[in-house]
């Protein structure tokens, strides 16, 4: 499903060039769920940026369901990010003057879905993540679990074939995280693909695998059954935690 072949990203800072990811070769099959670790400034969303096509490789090669992604122009990469991946974030992105099934259905309204069905999408998105009650409430009226649970009603609106997390627990306490997670999990086990950037091996221990990033490469693969000596090996128990 999703091929990358030799992927480098090198941004220009000053006189200075960065390398943010190096020649990254990987294979992410349908339906796996994938967790990216590393410490700090090591690729890790610079590669879950890659993949959903929200930014451009400097070389290599990325190949979606069998397509060369180079070889797309403006308006196919959008619909491919429109149609095929879902999006959830650390800082959940929500539009604070819309309630909950106006958020969900915004993605749709750009993308031209008729309105009877957005909100027939809308009302099952968040049925499936338990906010049927809480449709009608602004993102200040709802907790923090709540808002991530929105963020991902919202991201699944649109059945994408790849839900793309970056640190979606990282703003929740432990309990709503754990919420949060299960939600991940019963996804993926539904079929959606899911790839998750965290510093938790918690997070990560949830995960089939565990890619380990360093210095913008990966340096380690890690089955769930591995993903604890793996951390200790690369030094990153402590970092995982902050």
């Amino acid at each position: 499903m999703i091929e990358l072949d030799g992927l480098s990203r090198t941004y220009q800072i000053g006189d200075e060039p960065v390398h943010a990811l190096v020649d990254v070769t990987e294979r992410i099959g349908r339906g796996e769920h994938v967790a990216i670790m590393g410490p700090s400034g090591s690729g890790k969303s610079t590669l879950l940026h890659l993949v959903g096509c929200l930014d451009r490789p400097t070389s290599g090669s990325y190949r979606f369901e069998g397509r060369e992604v180079a070889t797309l122009d403006e308006p196919e990469l959008d619909r491919l990010r429109r149609e095929r991946f879902g999006f959830i974030f650390q800082a959940f992105h929500l539009i604070a003057r819309l309630d909950g099934t106006g958020n969900v259905e915004l993605p749709m309204v750009f993308a031209g879905v008729p309105r009877s069905e957005r909100r027939e999408r809308a009302q099952a998105a968040l049925a499936a993540v338990g906010l049927a009650a809480r449709a009608g409430h602004r993102p200040s009226e709802l907790s923090g679990g709540e808002r991530q649970r929105l963020a991902i009603a919202r991201a699944i609106a649109m059945r994408p074939a790849v839900l793309l997390a970056d640190e979606p627990t990282g703003n929740l306490d432990t309990r709503s995280g754990n919420v949060v997670l299960d939600l991940l999990d019963r996804l993926n086990d539904e079929g959606l693909t899911v790839l998750v950037v965290t510093h938790d091996p918690r997070v990560a221990h949830r995960a089939d695998r565990t890619l380990i990033l360093g210095d913008g490469e990966i340096v380690r693969r890690a089955r769930r059954e591995e993903l604890a000596t793996a951390l200790v090996e690369w030094g990153l128990g402590a970092e995982a935690h902050r």
